[in-house]
């Protein structure tokens, strides 16, 4: 018979020490099952199991569709694949990604509120912009418990912060003081009451599940923004009652509002430095077809080379563009 309780825990930069302490702290006898999702490359070599067996007591393994849910084990995402609860198993899967991330928080969060309602929790620990608070509000508005690490106490406070932000979290605590929170709050008995799953969860939860978007009633609960999808530039849909505001494509990538944020000023990054590549490779090339004019071209030879320190100049006032805009980026983080 699955657990009543379910643990799940979101973490990215500084991540890996934070979730050391968590292991080093959890108890042999855990009464919930706990699953985490890191923030990780792709490609990444996902030693986080090795790194939290041998930190603690615990036992830590990497998720694999199908996989029995056990109180006192923590269960991992894999590089690349998003995590997601169901009825006392796990699934991975490679739906669009949320949040420029895969795996990312809000899946599994918004999976946990929808499989164990009042019995689940969640905590989001240190990390980068702010994803998983639209998961934990997801779970408190099914029932369950919602902490956020301290924001002060983190060693990237954003994503904590934007949780407090935007969710009434039932407890804000140093990263110390996490898990002798859990011990407590499982002691609790779980409401029975059912609960209403709203139908943008359930939507959400089809894409997550691999659904094509269209498919999956994304229409439904959605509305055209004026906005492209950083990833694969089809239009945003806004999402009507999401809490806080978020958008998804067709495709199904899922975007917070700081996500998205971050995403157009990389993409602007990006259209900026290739502007001042393409001009410097345009004023070598045309400094070169000088050269090669001949001795009866003067004329041309002159206009080319003209166009050469005309398009150099060019692309360094691209260059201190971008670089004065890089600035002012990170004096705003």
């Amino acid at each position: 018979m699955p657990a009543k309780r379910i643990v799940v825990i979101g973490a990215s930069s500084g991540g890996i020490e934070a979730l050391r302490v968590i292991a080093d702290a959890l108890p042999d006898e855990f009464a919930a099952p706990v699953c985490v999702v890191l923030h990780m490359a792709p490609d990444s070599p996902g030693t986080l199991v090795s790194v939290l067996n041998s930190a603690g007591r615990v036992r830590a393994r990497t998720a694999q569709t199908g996989m029995r849910l056990e109180n006192g084990c923590v269960y991992l995402a894999q590089p690349d694949h998003h995590l997601i609860v169901e009825p006392g198993v796990l699934r991975l899967t490679r739906g669009p990604r949320e949040n420029r991330f895969r795996p990312a928080i809000d899946p599994l969060f918004r999976s946990a509120a929808q499989v164990y309602g009042p019995g689940a929790i969640g905590v989001v620990l240190t990390g980068s912009l702010d994803d998983g608070t639209a998961g934990l509000w997801a779970i408190k508005r099914l029932g369950g418990i919602a902490i956020a690490q301290d924001p002060s106490d983190a060693l990237f406070p954003s994503m904590p912060l934007n949780a407090t932000r935007h969710v009434d979290v039932d407890y804000s605590v140093p990263l110390v003081e996490v898990v002798p929170q859990l011990v407590k709050l499982l002691d609790r008995a779980v409401e029975e009451e059912p609960v209403r799953i709203p139908e943008a969860l359930e939507v959400e939860m089809r894409i997550a599940r691999d659904l094509n978007a269209i498919d999956a009633g994304l229409e439904q609960v959605g509305e055209p923004s004026p906005f492209s999808c950083p990833e694969c530039h089809g239009v945003l849909l806004r999402l009507k009652e999401a809490q806080p505001l978020r958008f998804r494509c067709h495709t199904g990538h899922a975007y917070s509002i700081e996500s998205l944020i971050a995403a157009v000023n990389e993409g602007i990054d990006v259209s900026l430095w290739t502007t001042v590549r393409a001009l410097e490779e345009g004023a070598l090339l045309l400094q070169h077809a000088a050269s090669h004019t001949g001795h009866d071209a003067g004329a041309r030879s002159v206009a080319l080379s003209k166009e050469a320190a005309d398009a150099h100049r060019l692309a360094e006032r691209v260059r201190r563009l971008a670089t004065e805009r890089g600035a002012l980026e990170s004096l705003s983080r």
